[in-house]
């Protein structure tokens, strides 16, 4: 354990200086100015089109099956080789994948934020409260914190851990297409109006804190 205490302590400190940005990016108040670039009083723009609805958000949400389809089959029928995770290895960050896949929705089913294009602005019915005030309704159909989509990547950050410890080069390659896909997802799924920034990034930090935690708890 002792030689695990540096990479834990290195973890938290990764966890504790994503938060404060997190945290200034919320006092910032920048959430509904960035989202304004691309809406109108008709809606958005890029709200069905083909770059941002069909490939980033319905072939996203595919990329995210087949990574998770991949995942367990991995984990259920492929033998390991020597210097490679164990089938409980494997099987244990399957379940921390599927644990990041159901808890971000489950936030979403009790939270009262509803999306972008819901707003008056934007044409809908809606009026903006931050998805920090809560018990708040803004008078649309709330649901939309934090952004379910970007778990299509997000939730996978498990795999860069469990690589880790075996091929830590691999590992930082996993972790640089995670967060490349999460980001592309988040932009584009703000340009079609359907999450502020901070619902993605809420998405990746509580990704990313529950691995860390579930890493934490494999070492010990």
């Amino acid at each position: 354990m002792a030689a695990a205490n540096p990479v834990w302590r290195r973890d938290l400190a990764i966890t504790l200086i994503c938060l404060f940005l997190l945290t200034l990016w919320e006092f910032s108040g920048l959430d509904l100015p960035l989202v304004r670039q691309f809406g109108t009083a008709e809606g958005f723009p890029w709200r069905e089109a083909w770059l941002t609805s069909s490939l980033a958000h319905e072939g996203g949400r595919a990329l995210g099956w087949a990574v998770l389809i991949w995942q367990l089959s991995d984990a259920l029928w492929v033998k390991p080789k020597s210097m490679t995770p164990s089938k409980r290895e494997r099987l244990f960050w399957l379940g921390v994948a599927v644990a990041n896949i159901v808890f971000v929705p489950a936030l979403k089913r009790v939270n009262l934020t509803s999306c972008p294009w819901e707003l008056s602005e934007f044409g809908g019915a809606a009026h903006y409260v931050p998805h920090w005030l809560m018990g708040v309704y803004d008078g649309g159909p709330g649901h939309c914190f934090p952004s379910g989509h970007a778990i299509a990547a997000f939730g996978f950050f498990g795999l860069y851990f469990l690589w880790r410890p075996y091929r830590p080069t691999l590992a930082r390659v996993i972790l640089g297409l995670v967060l490349a896909f999460g980001a592309a997802f988040g932009l584009a799924q703000m340009a079609r109006g359907a999450h502020y920034l901070s619902h993605t990034l809420w998405t990746g930090f509580i990704c990313w804190t529950l691995c860390v935690l579930a890493d934490l708890y494999a070492r010990r």
